[in-house]
C-alpha cells in the first residue's frame, strides 16, 4: 500500500497580514500591496512559508475590506492587480505562498449583485440575497446583528428587509440558491488560477442558514434575540463545502482554513476530517471566549489557565489522527496575546516568548499575526474618537445610550477591542509604517517595541519565533506526535509531553510572574530544544521556575 503524501501545509507556518496596517509604500497612510513585497524579505528571514491577507478587494471599507463591492478586482488604496501578480510572483521565488481570504457569508451592500437584487423584487439577483417581507411593522424575526443593532434592514425601494448578520452594509449572501454558488465557485476559481495557496474563509460556517428563520432566545438585558443556533452550523453547510471542494478546490494543491465561529472539536472533526473533502482545518473560537462573560465578550472574565489548558486539551485530543488544528494566540479580530495571557510590563519579552513555545508545540498549524513576533502589545486610546473599527463605535453608542459609564466601555475595549490588533505594524523606532499620518493612530511604544531592534537583538521575541519555526521543520514529533497534558489542574503551569515513537518531548511554561516548583527527574539524555532563559536549571528533584519561564526538552 503505497503511503500517502503528508499535505504541505502540515508542516508550514503561516503569517497573517492586515494589510492596512502593515507598510505602506506611497506615504497616504495606509498600508498597501507595495509595501507588503518590501517586507517579504523580513518575512523570509522569519522563515514563515505562507502569508494569509486579509481581504484586499475592492470595498468600501466599512468593515475594512470585510464588506467586498467587487471579488475580482483590488481595492485602489491597495494597488493595482499588477501590484497584486508581482506580489505572488515575489512570494513564489521565496517559496512563500499567498493565501486569499474569502468572505462568502455576505457582499457589500454596494456590490452589483445587490444593487440589482433591492432592485425589483422581479430581478434575477433578488435570490442573491435573504429577502423577508416584515411582520406587523417589525423586522421579519427578533436576531441582533453581530456589530449591534438588529440583523434587519429594511429596503423602502421594494418595502422589504434583508438579513445582515453583520454591518447593514454587509447583505448576507443566499447559499440557497444555485446560480450565486456557481458565481462564487467561479470567482475561487479565478484567484486559484492565478496561483494563490488557498482560502482563509471568512465566518464560513454562517452560510446555511435554517430558512424558517424562528426567532432567537433573548437573554437578560439583551435587546435582541440570539440567532446563531439558526445560522451558526446550518443545516446544509456541510453539503455546500462538499460541492465548493468537488467544483474548486479539489483542481488545486492547497490550504483551506475556515473561521467557525461557535464550532465544537466534534463539528471541527466532520470539517476537518480529510474522506469529507471539506476543510483542511478550522479556527476554533473557545478559547478566545475563556475570558468573555455569558453573554458579550466585553464582559471581561479574569484569565483561567486551568480553563485554558482543558480546552486545548480537548482540542489536540478529539483531532488528533482524524482532522488538523489551527494554532493561534492573536487574530485581526483578537486583542495582542501578551497583554491578554502573558505580562505586557515588567515581563512583556519574557512572557512573549514563553506564549510563542507553548503553542507552537502543539500539533497542529501555527499563525503568527503581525507584530506578535516583536512582541506587539495592546494600545489604550483615551477618546473613543481615536478608535477606527465599527464593531468598537457601535457598541459604545449602544451602551451610551443604555447609560454606561465611558470609563467603564473603555475598560472592555482596552481589553478586547479589535483596534488592540489593528495599529500599524512597528518596524523603527519612529514606526516606520507610513511617511503620511497612518490611518489610526501608532502604538505609542514603537520607540522601545519595533522591528529594527529585534533583529539587532539576538535574544529579541523575533529570533525565538524564527527557532520555533525552524524546529517544526525538522521534527516530525511536533508534527505527528501524541499529546499529554500534565499537572492540569495546577493553576499557573502549562506541562505537556508529545511522543512518536521513541522520541518524547517536555513542553513546561510558567504563565506567572511568581517562581514556581516543580518536581523533577533529571535523565542523562536530556536535551534542551528551546527556551526563554539562557540557562534553564534542571538538576536536582524539585526545580524552580522563573517568572514566566518555558523551555522544551527531549527526554
Amino acid at each position: 500500500m503505497e503511503k500517502t503524501k503528508e499535505p504541505w501545509w502540515k508542516r508550514s507556518v503561516v503569517y497573517q497580514i492586515y494589510p492596512r496596517s502593515f507598510m505602506d509604500s506611497n506615504g497616504d497612510g495606509i498600508g498597501d500591496l507595495q509595501g507588503i513585497i518590501s517586507k517579504l524579505d523580513y518575512l523570509k528571514t522569519l522563515g514563515v512559508d505562507v502569508v494569509w491577507l486579509s481581504p484586499v478587494y475592492d470595498s468600501p471599507n466599512d468593515d475594512n475590506g470585510y464588506d467586498i463591492r467587487d471579488y475580482q478586482a483590488i481595492m485602489q488604496e491597495f494597488g493595482t492587480m499588477d501590484d497584486f501578480d508581482k506580489l505572488i510572483d515575489e512570494a513564489n521565488k521565496r517559496d512563500i505562498r499567498i493565501v486569499m481570504d474569502l468572505v462568502v457569508n455576505h457582499t457589500s451592500d454596494e456590490h452589483a449583485w445587490f444593487v440589482e437584487s433591492r432592485s425589483s423584487k422581479e430581478s434575477k439577483y433578488r435570490d442573491y440575497y435573504i429577502w423577508r417581507d416584515g411582520v406587523d411593522g417589525n423586522p421579519p424575526n427578533n436576531w441582533g446583528s453581530v456589530f449591534s443593532g438588529s440583523a434587519w434592514e429594511k429596503d423602502e425601494q421594494t418595502d422589504s428587509y434583508y438579513l445582515h448578520l453583520f454591518s447593514k452594509k454587509q447583505p448576507d449572501l443566499n447559499w440557497e440558491h444555485e446560480p450565486l454558488r456557481k458565481d462564487i465557485f467561479d470567482m475561487m476559481t479565478f484567484w486559484l488560477d492565478k496561483g494563490i495557496g488557498g482560502f482563509r474563509m471568512d465566518v464560513i460556517n454562517f452560510i446555511s442558514k435554517d430558512t424558517r428563520l424562528p426567532d432567537g432566545e433573548k437573554h437578560p438585558g439583551q435587546l435582541y434575540g440570539n440567532g446563531s443556533p439558526y445560522f451558526i452550523n446550518g443545516p446544509k453547510i456541510h453539503s455546500f463545502l462538499k460541492e465548493m471542494n468537488e467544483k474548486v478546490l479539489s483542481n488545486y494543491d492547497v490550504l483551506t482554513v475556515g473561521e467557525t465561529p461557535g464550532a465544537s472539536p466534534e463539528d471541527a472533526k466532520v470539517y476537518t476530517n480529510p474522506e469529507n473533502q471539506e476543510l483542511n482545518m478550522v479556527f476554533t473560537f473557545e478559547h478566545m471566549d475563556l475570558d468573555s462573560g455569558p453573554f458579550e465578550k466585553w464582559d471581561v472574565q479574569p484569565f483561567d489557565l486551568v480553563a485554558l489548558k482543558e480546552n486545548l486539551e480537548k482540542w489536540q485530543l478529539s483531532l488528533h489522527e482524524t482532522g488538523w488544528n489551527s494554532l493561534y494566540w492573536n487574530n485581526h479580530d483578537q486583542p495582542r496575546v501578551v497583554s491578554r495571557f502573558g505580562n505586557d510590563g515588567d515581563y512583556r519579552e519574557l512572557s512573549a516568548k514563553m506564549l510563542a513555545i507553548c503553542l507552537h508545540m502543539l500539533q497542529g498549524t501555527p499563525y503568527i499575526y503581525q507584530g506578535e513576533e516583536i512582541g506587539m502589545t495592546n494600545v489604550k486610546f483615551a477618546n473613543i474618537e481615536d478608535y477606527q473599527d465599527i464593531e468598537t463605535l457601535n457598541m459604545y453608542k449602544e451602551k451610551r445610550e443604555q447609560g454606561i459609564a465611558h470609563e467603564q466601555i473603555m475598560a472592555g475595549i482596552y481589553a478586547k477591542g479589535r483596534d488592540n490588533a489593528r495599529t500599524p505594524m512597528q518596524w523603527t523606532q519612529d514606526g516606520g509604517f507610513t511617511t503620511g499620518t497612518p490611518w489610526i493612530k501608532m502604538n505609542p511604544n514603537t520607540s522601545i517595541i519595533n522591528v529594527d531592534d529585534a533583529l539587532d537583538n539576538p535574544n529579541s521575541i523575533f529570533y525565538t519565533y524564527q527557532k520555533l519555526i525552524q524546529l517544526r521543520k525538522e521534527h516530525d514529533v511536533i508534527i505527528h506526535g501524541s499529546f499529554e497534558l500534565l499537572y492540569p489542574d495546577h493553576p499557573q503551569l502549562f506541562v505537556y509531553k508529545r511522543k512518536m515513537g521513541q522520541e518524547e518531548w517536555l513542553v513546561v511554561a510558567n504563565f506567572s510572574k511568581d517562581i514556581q516548583a516543580l518536581d523533577w527527574q533529571a535523565s542523562a539524555g536530556q536535551k534542551v530544544m528551546i527556551s526563554n532563559y539562557d540557562d534553564p536549571q534542571l538538576d536536582g528533584e524539585t526545580i524552580e521556575l522563573r517568572p514566566y519561564e518555558a523551555f522544551v526538552i527531549r527526554l
